[in-house]
């Protein structure tokens, strides 16, 4: 899943350096800070996107009742 592999490379990110060069090319990574902010933006664009909100309306009719 998608949430699986985000949350893989913030970890990764996380733990790596922030600059790296070699031989002569260099590789940044977004600040740790940004991804996390990436990350929350991302997990409620899912969870608003969801069919179930959590709350469900039921008409609840008990037995024998008119």
């Amino acid at each position: 899943m998608a949430d699986d592999t985000i949350t893989e490379e913030i970890e990764d990110n996380a733990t790596g350096p922030k600059k790296v060069t070699i031989g002569g090319e260099s590789a940044e990574a977004h600040s740790l800070l940004d991804q996390i902010e990436a990350d929350k933006y991302l997990a409620s664009k899912r969870a608003n996107a969801s069919t179930n909100r959590g709350l469900n309306l039921r008409k609840i009719a008990p037995p024998g009742g008119i």
